[in-house]
């Protein structure tokens, strides 16, 4: 009997779906989306994703991928 409900479905993939209900950017207090193919959580307001490592949710900004910096081409000399 196979246990395929949405929830184990998410939990298999890294993040308990309760959870990210609940999670806000501690930047700008909004609510972060989960970005399944990248395992991490977007705040796209503060332009910040967090990583998520063995389920867990890291949630420190000195962690987390500025995405502008991404879009703008990295570092500048």
């Amino acid at each position: 009997m196979s246990d395929e409900t949405p929830a184990n479905t998410e939990r298999a993939s890294g993040v308990d779906p309760r959870l990210l209900e609940i999670l806000i950017c501690p930047v700008s207090r909004q609510p972060l989306s989960y970005d399944r193919a990248a395992g991490e959580l977007i705040s796209k307001k503060a332009g910040l994703a967090y990583p998520i490592r063995g389920g867990i949710p890291i949630m420190l900004v000195d962690e987390a991928r500025d995405l502008n910096a991404d879009m703008d081409g990295g570092d500048v000399a």
